[in-house]
């Protein structure tokens, strides 16, 4: 395998980047790969439920394509959770991050809140605000989150729902992690 000559970046050559940034397209173009790996780590995530996290994910999935979702959407749906595993406080914000890049903003806003949001429906029961998305009441993806935690997050725990099996998704996640054409051009 190459390796760039240096060892502190200021003494890099341009052929040492040119490595590098060839390293890096082939790195980013697995990322489909190492998405649905980590989906598939939800399969042994914590018990407790009664069906894993990972049938959960593809419960979100299959829900927000029966409802005619963008590929983008039912993507964001069937990866929302992947972050519990790394950040299981912050997994919207880790995974919005990931998602930037390939999924229209609203989207990603809606993944990166979707922890907060999703306290409405249990918060009473736990302690926690169920208000605490209040918060956001005036920003303009408020409506569109509630509604994602209501149809495809906090009824996804079923185990009498048919899932898609996730051959269906692996094409939406490979087509939308393709083309990063949301990252910023400056």
């Amino acid at each position: 395998m190459d390796q760039v000559s240096f060892s502190a970046m200021e003494d890099g050559t341009k052929a040492d980047f040119d490595l590098l940034d060839r390293a890096e397209a082939q790195f980013v173009r697995e990322l489909p790969a190492r998405l649905l790996s980590s989906l598939e780590g939800l399969k042994s995530s914590f018990a407790g439920y009664q069906v894993s996290r990972y049938e959960h994910s593809l419960q979100s999935a299959t829900r927000a394509q029966q409802d005619g979702r963008s590929d983008e959407y039912v993507a964001a749906a069937l990866l929302h959770d992947i972050g519990d595993e790394l950040a299981p406080y912050t997994h919207g914000e880790m995974v919005a991050a990931i998602m930037r890049p390939y999924i229209a903003p609203e989207i990603c806003w809606i993944v990166e809140h979707h922890g907060l949001f999703q306290q409405f429906h249990y918060g009473e029961v736990t302690g926690d605000d169920p208000n605490a998305r209040d918060l956001y009441r005036d920003h303009p993806s408020f409506e569109v989150c509630a509604e994602f935690c209501a149809l495809y997050d906090q009824n996804c725990f079923d185990p009498n729902f048919k899932s898609a099996p996730i051959e269906d998704f692996v094409p939406i996640v490979e087509r939308v992690f393709s083309d990063p054409c949301y990252l910023p051009t400056n």
